[in-house]
């Protein structure tokens, strides 16, 4: 009776973790309040610091490549003129602004005013200001009906990181991934880049510049980690599910935050990738760098080392081996089938596909 009871339990579980070891060079990628680059301290020693808000950031920008337009949202307090667009796309004569106004207030939103729109940023889908629109147009009465609207054909955005509304918390959605923050596998000193900018139009007979300034940055190879709950995603998003965890998983491989590009031109690509789907729990593997990486040849074939170590013990002493192990550019020392990123998306969303009715045990 107890297995049977732990098989059902484990059936209605179901996580896609993916780590990524990605070296970056000179570059300040993710700034704090003074400009310099983020670090935090782990292990005892200073490392390089990407804040997952900033890879969450550069992730949605790539779905917008990824996704159809109705399967995201934007995050913004504008949202009276998401409305009002699409309520002019179904009858131009219409006081757009002011229906669109009416229609967020009667779905229980603050609104400052038309131009303000909300005290916070809100994450609305454009299904979700197209249903508003339509109530609005059709001169709806029924509140109800306008907060329904809002609760209705989420985005994968919106159901992969969340939506918090601290005036209304019924119109929540509890996010379906989680993405850490970024942290070297090694001590980091942030250095510092002097420079000066020649006026053009300066005088021949001025030899100085016309601007000197410094610029924080550092470089590292960065441990980096997200994970899926694939079954909190398919409450949600039903049969979209294996395309929402493909795409999520290709931004996250993909993406890089754009601090400072324009002057680091920093854009690299991971060493290497390993994506597990679990059935237990997810299971964040920075404890291999607890202790830091000490360069001998550079960090980051050290670190893949590390990595496939620190994983091997962990399924040795605490959690259960993954269902499926898939892994991009290293072979983890016999840890996952390798493969072209492509082939490793498409694998493990025939996976989720093939499972996805897994999740309707409880």
């Amino acid at each position: 009776m107890k297995e049977r009871v732990n098989n059902m339990l484990k059936k209605s579980r179901i996580y896609v973790d993916i780590h990524a070891l990605q070296t970056v060079p000179p570059s300040c990628v993710n700034r704090d309040d003074t400009g310099s680059p983020k670090t935090a301290v782990y292990g005892g020693v200073t490392r390089a610091r990407v804040s997952s808000q900033a890879w969450k950031r550069a992730m949605r920008l790539m779905f917008k490549d990824i996704f159809e337009k109705d399967q995201i949202a934007l995050r913004t307090k504008r949202i009276v003129s998401l409305v009002a667009d699409e309520i002019i796309a179904i009858d131009p004569s219409l006081d757009a602004t002011k229906l669109a106004e009416e229609a967020l207030k009667s779905a229980g939103l603050t609104i400052k005013d038309a131009q303000k729109g909300t005290d916070a940023l809100f994450f609305m889908s454009y299904a979700q200001a197209k249903a508003l629109a339509k109530l609005a147009a059709d001169k709806c009465e029924d509140k109800k009906a306008y907060k329904e609207a809002l609760m209705s054909a989420p985005s994968v955005d919106m159901i992969l990181f969340g939506r918090m509304v601290a005036s209304d918390p019924s119109l929540n959605y509890d996010a379906a991934a989680q993405v850490a923050h970024s942290i070297s596998t090694h001590a980091v000193n942030n250095e510092y880049d002097y420079f000066t900018a020649v006026d053009d139009c300066a005088p021949e007979d001025n030899a100085g510049a016309g601007h000197l300034g410094t610029i924080e940055f550092n470089s590292a190879t960065l441990y980096r980690y997200a994970t899926v709950n694939v079954c909190e995603l398919a409450e949600h998003l039903g049969e979209v599910t294996p395309e929402a965890v493909r795409g999520f998983v290709e931004a996250f491989v993909l993406a890089m935050p754009t601090g400072k590009q324009n002057t680091f031109a920093n854009r690299t690509l991971p060493d290497a990738v390993y994506v597990t789907i679990r059935r237990d729990q997810p299971v964040n593997l920075s404890g291999a760098f607890e202790r830091p990486v000490v360069s001998r040849n550079g960090y980051a074939e050290e670190s893949k080392i590390r990595l496939a170590q620190y994983a091997k013990k962990m399924y040795e002493s605490f959690v259960d081996q993954p269902v499926l192990a898939l892994g991009v550019g290293v072979a983890m020392n016999g840890l996952a089938q390798v493969m072209p990123l492509s082939q490793l998306l498409d694998t493990m969303k025939n996976w989720v596909a093939e499972h996805l009715s897994d999740c309707e045990v409880s």
